[in-house]
């Protein structure tokens, strides 16, 4: 119980690692929370500092969510719920992140990590979906919606234990509670595309 503990905790706390925040300290000196959207996320670092910066944010990301997974297979002993519940933990990390003041980004790259660890086929089908999504409409923020609304159902048509399913659920609320804000703008047409500019907060990108 104490070790199942301690891999929640360990989960939480390299999920509050912010890459994105990290990164744009380290090439510009700035906030990025400051710019563009306000998010700490691949995304926003694409817009404010360009496609190398938001890869390797994005990679990162991932990865957070893959190691949360296995912190909870390796301290877990067999339960079935603790790599899911770790999982978790490393998204609310990202989203609410202890080192910076518990604002972070929206936690879809953690979660793509944590899913397609736990459940590869499904999530890859629902990515492939959710990919063409951003591809045809050019909203990165309804592809992500369409990853985590999917990825469920797909984990019910191919008969996924019932905690993993539990987790892609809880994944899904928090994802769409974090972009309650983008669905708005996207029902009214205002919602940023993909490609669209860098302005920051304050009207000006940065280079």
């Amino acid at each position: 119980m104490i070790l199942n503990i301690v891999g929640f905790i360990a989960s939480y706390l390299l999920g509050s690692v912010s890459f994105s925040v990290l990164l744009a300290k380290l090439l510009k000196g700035i906030d990025i929370r400051q710019h563009g959207s306000g998010n700490a996320g691949a995304t926003n670092t694409l817009r404010v500092l360009g496609k190398g910066p938001a890869v390797l944010v994005l990679a990162l990301d991932v990865l957070k969510g893959i190691a949360a997974v296995w912190i909870g297979v390796w301290v877990g002993d067999g339960n079935a719920w603790l790599p899911g519940l770790c999982g978790i933990a490393a998204i609310i990390g990202h989203n609410w992140p202890v080192y910076f003041r518990f604002r972070g980004g929206k936690g879809i790259a953690t979660a793509i990590g944590v899913l397609a660890t736990l459940c590869f086929l499904p999530a890859l089908f629902a990515g492939i979906i959710a990919i063409l999504s951003i591809v045809f409409t050019r909203y990165v923020s309804l592809g992500s919606l369409i990853f985590v609304l999917l990825t469920p159902l797909f984990l019910l048509l191919m008969g996924y234990p019932w905690p993993v399913f539990w987790t892609s659920l809880i994944i899904g609320v928090f994802a769409f509670w974090r972009h309650r804000s983008n669905i708005v703008k996207i029902m009214q047409g205002k919602e940023n595309k993909l490609g669209s500019g860098g302005a920051s907060k304050g009207g000006k990108r940065v280079v």
